[in-house]
Formats: C-alpha cells, structure tokens, sequence
C-alpha cells in the first residue's frame, strides 16, 4: 500500500535531527532541540537506532562517543542504560522514541528516519522497525518514516501500512560510500526499490537533485524532500526541483 506524505510534510521546513545548536545546548537529536523546533513551528527529522532490549531511541551515531562521554555501540545498551547517558553540551540524555513523540505531542509533523542496522543496506532482523512500530501505534499525528536501507522501509510498509514511508537517497559515490560494496552503491543509486517498497516521498541529497532519476520519480507523482540545506541559498537552489527542504544550521522561512 501507498500512502501519500501529507501535505504539512511539503509545507513546514524540516529540522534536521531537529531545530540543535550545541552553542545553545541543544545538540542534535536531543529533547532540547525538539522542544525549540516546536517552539518554533518547523517540522522535525529525527534518527532512530536499535537498543538491545529492542528499542528506538532517538540517536543519529551507531556509536556513543562522537555525542557523549561514553564510549561503546547503541545496540549493545539497553534504553534505560542510554536514558541515563547524557548527551554532551546540555542537561538532556538520550531520549527513546515514545519521549520525543510525547515531547512533540502531534503539534507538528515527524520524519523518522530508520538507521541502517546491517553496515550494508541488507536485510535487517527487524527488531528495530517493529520497536518503531510500536511507538507508533496510536500516535495520531502527521509522521512519517524512511531509511538509506530499502529492507527496513520494506518491514515498515508490512508492520505500519498506514504510516506513509518513503527512502532516503544519494548519488552514492564509491568512495564517499566505503566500505559499501560499489556494486550496492550502483543499486541504490537508480532508486530501484522505490516502487518495489511502496514509497510515496525520497528524501534525496541535495548536490544531486539535477540527478534523471528524481526529475522521473517528480514526474510520477513522488514527493521530493532534500537534506542537508545549511544557507538561504542553498535552498533557493535546491526548491527549484524539491518540495521541501532539511535544513540545519540557519533558520528556513516559515509559510505565511
């Protein structure tokens, strides 16, 4: 099933890992940034990734020490040994993804985004989009969700059909995508698995938006979001082909 991504998803910039400034105390991801992107009145985007108890968390790194004083992979904690890691640059720890969704509240829409479990956009075991799932039911609010890896949005169109899901995508250069076998990173190139997993948006690196595939998957009807907008320029540049932009590092303009 295909379910298209609301229109608030195409009206609202997005926060990318939501509205962070570590200068602030808000670092990427953390429950202070979400608390100012809803202040705000920007959509959010946000990262999940599996504990070992099988929850998400909202967590960008596979691993802690690039974020926090621990060192270590997320998947080797449980949530509630992670709920007591403090994030570095605030008072925040890291949240699950039933707190952020408490935080946010349905106030405004969420773009989640299922971090890659395999190393190699394989298949996964599925414990994190069914974790995902969970914290879903009954979230009725405009939410979304994606991932680079096509198995996990394919075990999200089983577990969720009700939630629209869409990939993330890239130009997938070899060396920018090492060790990813180039052969894979050919694959998910030309979007193969757009159609196979019912996906309704992309969410396409923005040095490749010119790229003949997303100008064929706009021409189809597929929502096209882009990441990582960092300048007023940048996304002049990247609405001429996108529908909306993730942005971080500047404020985007809000619709009147």
């Amino acid at each position: 099933m295909t379910m298209p991504l609301p229109a608030v998803f195409l009206r609202l910039p997005l926060a990318h890992r939501a509205l962070h400034n570590r200068a602030e105390r808000r670092p990427e991801n953390s429950p202070a940034a979400i608390r100012a992107a809803v202040a705000a009145g920007y959509g959010i985007e946000i990262d999940v990734q599996g504990t070992a108890d099988g929850q998400a968390v909202v967590f960008h790194d596979e691993w802690l020490e690039r974020l926090t004083d621990a060192t270590g992979f997320v998947k080797d904690y449980t949530a509630a040994e992670l709920g007591r890691i403090r994030l570095r640059d605030c008072d925040d720890c890291i949240p699950t993804l039933p707190e952020v969704l408490a935080l946010v509240a349905g106030r405004v829409p969420v773009l989640i985004e299922i971090k890659d479990q395999t190393d190699r956009m394989a298949e996964t075991d599925g414990r994190l989009e069914a974790a995902v799932t969970r914290a879903l039911a009954g979230y009725q609010a405009p939410v979304a969700v994606m991932s680079f890896n096509p198995h996990a949005v394919a075990n999200m169109a089983r577990l969720a059909p009700a939630v629209p899901h869409g990939l993330t995508t890239a130009a997938y250069d070899h060396d920018g995508w090492a060790p990813l076998p180039p052969a894979r990173c050919d694959e998910l190139r030309h979007i193969a698995d757009y159609d196979r997993v019912g996906a309704s948006f992309i969410s396409h690196e923005a040095a490749d938006l010119a790229s003949p595939r997303v100008a064929a998957l706009k021409a189809g009807g597929a929502a096209i979001l882009t990441w990582t907008i960092r300048s007023p320029q940048e996304e002049s540049l990247a609405r001429k082909v996108a529908d909306n932009v993730t942005f971080e590092g500047y404020l985007a303009s809000l619709p009147a």
